[in-house]
């Protein structure tokens, strides 16, 4: 089932085989999915799936389809001028949050039992949670689901709960769990501190020169790591509400046996050792300091709206790592980052399962990058760059630029900034992703103060300049955050913990580089070359922050061709020829998350909107209109399209680390086919049929 704002739920398909690529894929099911701002809409129903269109009907479809998903689009737009579609990712979030309540003593029944119906509705047949749809059943978010229930009054005997149980214990306990499971279970005793990897908060004495200081994390890791080595030092323990016995593969040996380690895991295995050690011999005074630099270090990067990096994670392990250190839960800091944190709570409101509200946490909010991707895609379909709409989204994306130093400074001290965040306040980590998208985004609209326009996309090209890697290309959030030490820590075993270079972000910046004149700039071209030393020998490219070739080569054709490169170069051939090689057999793509640790699922999945958007952006910006690819893509986006002129995407297409934690942004499925509709429909000579909308 798919989470929607309001309650509805659809039908869970088939879970595709854990092992090995699939055979023929099941149909996509028919599964609401609503919005959590601007006005909410029926959902409606799909429309009747006639033949696909032949060549001669094809642009008339994609006009009809367009026109609708215009106006679907257009009545999602906040009053204020930006969009945001629900982030959706898994129930870990959920059960954190309850997790951390119960900790700070504020949970309250309402909260508890709306989260407890969310999390239920999230179960595989089989008992487990999955990280994304259809996925397989994962051993940390079961455990982490099955302890919220149990907070929320599900007894151990209930079938899904014992269904869990099994489960979890037939794949090795709590002991085979992750670092960070751990660590909340740690928190009520459920789980030793001594069984747990060290992180010394003297880590924040570390120079920036020096290998595993602070800064060689990325900057969600960063976040994270600081507050949590207060929490290591300090080792709380909150009295548990009841025991975890049947959550052990071996009641009698609870604990984690170490495996077997060589060459440089054997290393850092033996620097946790040592730290374990070190804090027996830590000097107090020294301790003491350093708790308190990270404090000071911790509250410095708060955010206006009391988040920290507009995440939950850093969020909630800030909240934790300052009550420890004797802020109360009234002081203004505390008090505003758990307010923080109810905003990124989702309440649905029609009954769930068991009746009642139920409660989704979001990880994180994407306005910034749903209002530049959704102004790009209704330029594209030939909505007016002076339309109200386009007016009041470039105004707010205008005044969300980030105009002071942040963490990056530390690699970049001599540049100023001029970037964008992902989320509503993040001025620590604009990124250049984000920043390259919202000045194509702002170069389409036609703004009253063109002047004001012109200053900020200045500002952002010479920030998004200043932040590209010694190779060439560019990360998200850091330059240069490549040091291979952190992500063999004992400790991140959650997901990446470095930011370096992407071919979807370096692709991002070409394209915008390339819009603003600078294709024959040096700092493009060794960018382009980059790029081009990237292609993989199947004429694909790894997708970091979306799944997964056919988002990194649906962001590197575009960009390739937007930079000069001509579309019969060898190597945009070559990603025509994967691309339509790889096209689903009802016309659409689709790739599933096993792709990241498993080649064999490669542009393997079912069809989806969004990367089926993906890879027509790619065709088109190659030249194949008229091609029998994109003439089949095209029309599996008319045939599946929603009467509201949506489409269904219970899918996780999106991407936070590789294979460790997938997102669903709610909005994709409805901006990417948009923009391939409305380039389609220019490229074929048929000017889009936009659906206007008074302002």
């Amino acid at each position: 089932m798919t989470a929607t704002t309001d309650g509805s739920s659809g039908p869970r398909p088939p879970a595709l085989p854990a092992g090995g690529p699939p055979g023929p894929l099941p149909a996509p099911p028919t599964a609401p999915a609503g919005e959590s701002a601007g006005p909410r809409r029926d959902s409606g129903t799909p429309d009747p799936c006639p033949p696909a269109p032949g060549p001669r009907d094809t642009p008339a479809a994609a006009e009809r389809a367009a026109a609708r998903a215009v106006r679907n689009l257009l009545g999602r737009q906040h009053d204020e001028g930006w969009w945001k579609g629900d982030l959706e990712t898994n129930v870990t979030m959920d059960a954190e949050d309850l997790l951390l309540r119960e900790f700070l003593g504020i949970g309250d029944r309402r909260t508890t039992e709306a989260a407890a119906r969310f999390i239920r509705s999230r179960q595989c047949p089989d008992g487990t949670w999955a990280t994304f749809h259809g996925g397989p059943g994962d051993l940390s978010a079961t455990i982490e689901a099955y302890v919220a229930l149990r907070l929320a009054g599900d007894a151990p005997a209930d079938p899904h709960m014992a269904a869990a149980s099994a489960w979890v214990r037939e794949h090795g306990g709590i002991a085979a769990s992750r670092v960070f499971t751990r660590i909340w279970l740690a928190l009520f005793g459920w789980w030793p501190w001594e069984q747990l990897p060290e992180l010394p908060p003297e880590m924040i004495y570390l120079p920036k020169w020096f290998p595993l200081n602070i800064y060689d994390f990325g900057c969600w890791a960063r976040q994270t790591i600081v507050p949590l080595t207060v929490v290591s030092a300090l080792r709380p323990v909150r009295p548990a509400p009841f025991p975890l016995g049947e959550l052990h593969a071996d009641p009698a040996a609870p604990r984690r046996a170490a495996a077997t380690a060589t060459g440089w895991d054997r290393v850092f295995r033996r620097l946790d050792r040592l730290l374990h050690v070190y804090r027996r011999v830590a000097p107090p005074p020294l301790r003491r300091a350093a708790l308190q630099a990270c404090a000071r270090w911790i509250v410095e990067r708060q955010e206006n709206d009391g988040c920290w990096g507009g995440i939950q994670p850093p969020a909630v392990y800030s909240v934790i790592a300052l009550h420890l250190l004797g802020y109360d839960l009234d002081h203004p800091v505390l008090r505003a980052g758990l307010d923080s944190l109810d905003r990124f709570a989702v309440w649905q409101d029609a009954p769930g399962p068991g009746g009642g509200p139920s409660r989704m946490i979001e990880a994180c909010q994407s306005p910034v990058w749903d209002t530049c991707l959704a102004t790009i895609a209704l330029t594209d379909a030939g909505l007016p760059a002076g339309h109200p709409a386009l007016v009041r989204a470039a105004d707010w994306m205008l005044g969300e630029q980030v105009l002071r130093p942040g963490d990056w400074s530390v690699r970049r001290p001599g540049l100023p900034p001029g970037g964008w965040a992902f989320e509503f306040h993040n001025d620590n980590y604009p990124d250049t992703d984000d920043t390259a998208e919202v000045v194509l985004a702002l170069r389409r609209t036609a703004h009253p103060e063109p002047e004001r326009v012109d200053r900020a996309v200045r500002r952002a090209v010479r920030w998004t300049l200043g932040m590209q890697s010694a190779d060439g290309a560019w990360g998200a959030f850091d330059a240069d955050n490549t040091s291979a030490f952190p992500n063999r820590l004992p400790f991140c075993d959650f997901g990446e913990v470095i930011d370096p270079p992407s071919a979807d972000v370096t692709a991002h910046v070409v394209e915008m580089l390339a819009a603003e004149g600078l294709a024959a700039d040096p700092r493009v071209r060794r960018a382009v070359a980059w790029l081009l030393a990237e292609q993989e020998p199947s004429g694909a490219w790894f997708g970091r922050w979306g799944v997964n070739h056919l988002y990194g080569t649906g962001s590197a054709v575009p960009a390739l061709v937007a930079a000069g490169v001509p579309a019969e170069h060898p190597a945009i051939r070559r990603a025509v020829d994967w691309l339509t090689s790889v096209q689903n057999e009802d016309g659409g793509w689709g790739e599933d998350l096993r792709s990241y640790p498993d080649p064999e699922w490669i542009a393997r999945g079912e069809s989806t909107a969004s990367q089926t958007g993906w890879a027509l952006l790619a065709l088109l910006a190659a030249g194949e209109e008229d091609g029998k690819a994109v003439e089949r893509g095209i029309g599996w986006l008319a045939r599946t399209q929603r009467e509201d002129g949506s489409w269904d995407e219970p899918q996780f297409t999106g991407t936070g680390f590789p294979w460790d934690f997938s997102i669903n942004y709610h909005l994709y499925r409805l901006v990417f086919p948009l923009t391939a509709l409305g380039r389609y429909l220019t490229a074929v000579g048929r000017q889009p049929r936009t659906v206007q909308r008074d302002a």
